[in-house]
């Protein structure tokens, strides 16, 4: 039985990474800024710290193997720069264990602020002297049932014209993770992606059916290096379309008029 740490284990891909790491024997113990709630796995064992302070790192991470760190904060994403450097003294002091890092396909060709935070943070990792493993994921189905529910508040939904998603299911995302966890430190894996590659439009077309609202779509050309990545794909890996749960499966099982108002990471 392996001793997991996972940051990050109440957040949208958080929780299905700790339930699948306790599906598979492991001994899961989550950090949280929070103490553990009823909802929360019963057979993971519950840590209170803060990556941001430090505070209660070095009680996390006492017997851990392996660290699986999920805890992002896209609205404040230079806290992730500070985040890192804590857990990685913090784990440093625990013994070295092997330390992964989910991230963004994209990173690297995409000029957008939290996806060069994100890079920042993996070059971290990569210099920490540490065994480690960065797995890079297309976008998750919730946020963009997100980005699309923000977007329909207005007559028209707007869209950015010429940009497809991959999108992935955290669940699928989850069990890559919990295979890499158990196993040796594979440095950058490969990029896992969603199963299918679809425009923008249709994707919106479909969640707007789903939620059942009725909005003119209008795809807009937008200047900057930012949409010209993305307008290229930069953010896409069709050649590794490893997920098995397709957006039209999300929505079957999870979106519908009663969530039209729901906040990210309230779908599940």
């Amino acid at each position: 039985m392996t001793k997991i740490l996972v940051t990050g284990g109440s957040g949208v891909l958080g929780r299905d990474v700790v339930r699948q790491l306790l599906a598979a024997g492991n001994e899961v113990r989550v950090l949280s800024r929070r103490p553990g709630r009823a909802d929360d796995p019963a057979a993971a064992e519950w840590t209170v710290g803060d990556l941001r302070t430090g505070a209660g790192l070095d009680g996390a991470l006492r017997g851990a193997r392996v660290v699986v760190h999920c805890a992002s904060n896209p609205r404040r994403p230079r806290q992730d720069l500070v985040a890192a450097r804590h857990l990685i003294a913090a784990a440093r002091r625990a013994g070295s264990p092997h330390l992964m890092y989910i991230s963004i396909v994209g990173v690297d060709r995409v000029p957008y602020g939290y996806y060069q935070v994100k890079l920042e943070v993996e070059r971290l990792i990569e210099q920490s002297g540490l065994p480690w493993t960065v797995l890079r994921a297309t976008q998750f189905h919730d946020l963009l049932c997100y980005i699309f529910q923000w977007a329909a508040r207005l007559p028209v939904l707007v869209l950015p014209a010429g940009v497809s998603f991959q999108p992935v299911d955290t669940g699928d995302v989850a069990v890559r993770l919990a295979v890499l966890a158990t196993g040796e430190p594979a440095g950058h894996a490969g990029d896992f992606g969603g199963p299918l590659v679809q425009p923008a439009d249709k994707l919106a077309r479909a969640w707007l059916q789903a939620v059942g609202l009725r909005r003119r779509i209008l795809p807009v050309r937008l200047p900057g290096k930012l949409f010209r990545g993305y307008a290229a794909g930069g953010h896409l890996t069709p050649a590794h379309a490893d997920g098995r749960v397709t957006y039209a499966d999300f929505l079957r099982l999870h979106v519908g008029p009663a969530t039209r108002a729901a906040r990210y990471g309230q779908l599940r």
